[in-house]
């Protein structure tokens, strides 16, 4: 069974002041050293493994006061520096790494003999070093406050023997060295030394850091652990070995490269972060679902059967939400999660249209400009709004902010305006959920209304089948912008689109578009900035090819192109991987284009539409794999 590990750095010194308790409160009485190295702290192994932190409680105490204690000479020193490696690999040195020379062709089984062996291999001229060891601090610690406090670390002196068949992971021998040094200075030597005992003196080597300053051997070994670490941090995941994997160096691939495009800001802020939130929880469900069972003592009762399927149930899901991600193919090609659609309810059977208006006090005022034959309702919410409408009717919504989700799933044909002027009505979307807009109605029309985003995934507007019309609205994006995907289709006018962390419109394969008298800006403005395939104001994607008609639209101060055309590398034989062809380049980089807007059945008339200020140019090719 692989270990996994979850260390934070931090560059903070913490110092837990004195403060008076009453009794049976708890008393932070640990002062940690004011030059503490940066700390990491290592959860435990998984279950049934052999991890870093066990429960000694018969071995904990309670941390004396230093100011009542007359002999200074026993506080503990400051520790060294531990070697942190300066080198910053890219994915294809990382991939090299792992694939090709730890893991090879081993299986999700063989994943620690494969570690073990390569730390082996690190340490074979040198058994002995200095190093600090971590552990996480109820191990040492009780009634203190060490909510600031990662790890407790010791300076040790590191001896490994090898040993045939030794048990994995691997461990090794460690003593305290001299002089005593911690990171909690008022820390009791002989508290170390009893814990110590009841650990016979090893732990894992990857609990140990080496300190700095020791020679290219004792750092080649730092180096080493630190990839250990990163593997089981980053890499490994809790079902491997449950499941069959012929190719497993391929999915580790998978998972570098997810690890680099949110790294790089390929992937959108919000959606990593929805990404980092999913493979959290499903770490909490699965330490839910080990604790649920260890006590358990027996047979199970159906009552706690039952509990544990639907804890497996949860954690399930969870797992196979993040394979999606670790998919390319399912990663790159619409949304990031399997939605569960609302069945349409087309007409009323009368064959009537009713008009919904969403205030929260009607006024006599408010209907003046309705006619008398029009059947009106009125709502408190949106969402009960949209909950009421069948297709063919009218959403109006008069001046105020509103939160919704019922816009992440539109099936209906209808039409929802704003009353008044559009920055007048807003609509913010909710966090919770996975995408603001997504409509799959046949005719769905938004009109006069500013969105804005917040924290969802997908793009602002996603139009997954049918058509989207957009009429006179702001569009604040957080994320993504607006996104055609394959068969879809969009027509916008008057809009303006702006703050995207990807394209401001983003056309996939076989979508339709109309743009006209739109202005798009400042989008593709990614956090770290990719600046190798920066996606500009509109992105893209042939194969089958897209269509784009445009009149009128001011698109500027985008990163990146203007338009952005995605073409794969083999689509234009002469432009090799990598390259970009712009409008502004020689003679045969402009013939290219011009043939690729012709194939790509593109209207892009430059006297109608304004590109300004972008910082790759106006119209530009981009190639990819």
């Amino acid at each position: 069974m692989a270990a996994w590990y979850n260390h934070d750095s931090s560059d903070e010194d913490v110092i837990v002041e004195e403060t008076e308790y009453d009794e049976g409160e708890k008393d932070p009485k640990c002062q940690i050293s004011e030059n503490a190295p940066p700390e990491e702290t290592c959860r435990p192994y998984r279950e049934g493994g052999d991890g870093c932190v066990k429960d000694f409680k018969k071995s904990r105490v309670q941390i004396p006061d230093v100011k009542h204690t007359d002999n200074s000479s026993k506080e503990a020193q400051v520790l060294p520096q531990i070697y942190i490696s300066t080198k910053s690999l890219t994915y294809e040195e990382r991939a090299a790494l792992y694939c090709d020379e730890i893991l090879r062709m081993c299986t999700a089984e063989d994943v620690d003999e494969m570690i073990a062996i390569y730390i082996r291999e690190k340490i074979a001229n040198r058994h002995s070093w200095t190093a600090v060891w971590k552990t996480a601090p109820d191990v040492l610690l009780e009634n203190c406050d060490t909510e600031d406090l990662p790890s407790v670390g010791i300076l040790v002196q590191v001896n490994y023997t090898p040993c045939e068949g030794q048990a994995q992971p691997l461990h090794v021998t460690v003593s305290v060295a001299e002089p005593f040094s911690s990171n909690i200075v008022n820390l009791p030597r002989e508290l170390v030394e009893d814990v110590l005992k009841e650990y016979d003196y090893s732990v894992s080597i990857f609990d140990v850091y080496p300190i700095q300053g020791l020679g290219a051997e004792v750092d080649n070994i730092a180096e080493a652990l630190e990839h250990a670490r990163f593997f089981y941090d980053f890499l490994w995941r809790d079902w491997d070995d449950e499941e069959e994997c012929t190719e497993y160096a391929g999915l580790i691939e998978k998972r570098l490269q997810l690890y680099y495009n949110i790294q790089d800001g390929t992937i959108p802020g919000p959606i990593s972060k929805r990404y980092h939130r999913t493979l959290e929880e499903y770490r909490t469900k699965r330490l839910e679902l080990t604790k649920f069972q260890s006590n358990i003592h027996g047979e199970a009762a159906p009552g706690e059967a039952v509990e544990c399927w639907k804890m497996y149930y949860a954690m399930s899901m969870l797992s196979g939400i993040l394979k999606f991600w670790e998919d390319l193919r399912l990663r790159s090609h619409g949304p990031f999660y399997p939605r569960i659609y609302k069945r349409q309810k087309g007409q009323r059977t009368t064959g009537k249209k009713v008009t919904h208006i969403v205030a929260q006090i009607m006024t006599a005022d408010m209907l003046k400009n309705f006619s008398s034959d029009t059947l009106i309702q009125q709502h408190a919410s949106l969402e009960k709004a949209l909950e009421s409408c069948f297709s063919g009717d009218m959403v109006v919504i008069f001046p105020g902010e509103y939160q919704a989700d019922c816009l992440a799933s539109l099936t209906e044909d209808i039409h929802i305006k704003g009353s008044g002027e559009r920055q007048e009505v807003v609509i913010y979307s909710d966090p919770s959920h996975d995408n603001f807009v997504a409509s799959k109605g046949s005719l769905v029309t938004l009109q006069d209304l500013t969105l804005v985003q917040q924290g969802t995934c997908d793009g602002i507007v996603v139009v997954e089948s049918g058509q989207m019309t957009l009429i006179n609205c702001v569009l604040k994006c957080e994320g993504t912008g607006v996104c055609v995907l394959t068969g879809a289709s969009l027509i916008m006018t008057s809009c303006e689109v702006t703050g995207a962390q990807g394209a401001g419109i983003e056309l996939y394969p076989g979508s339709v578009a109309k743009l006209h008298k739109n202005e798009i800006h400042h989008c593709s403005k990614q956090s770290r900035g990719d600046f190798k395939n920066p996606l500009g104001g509109i992105n893209m994607k042939v194969l089958p090819q897209p269509q784009l008609k445009m009149s009128n639209n001011y698109i500027h101060d985008n990163h990146g192109y203007g338009v952005t055309i995605l073409v794969p590398d083999n689509n234009q034989g002469s432009v090799k991987e990598g390259q970009e062809v712009t409008a502004s380049g020689d003679k045969n980089e402009t013939n290219q284009l011009t043939k690729a807007i012709q194939e790509l059945r593109l209207e892009i008339n430059s006297s109608n539409n304004k590109l300004k200020s972008n910082s790759l140019g106006e119209v530009g090719l981009l190639q990819r794999a």
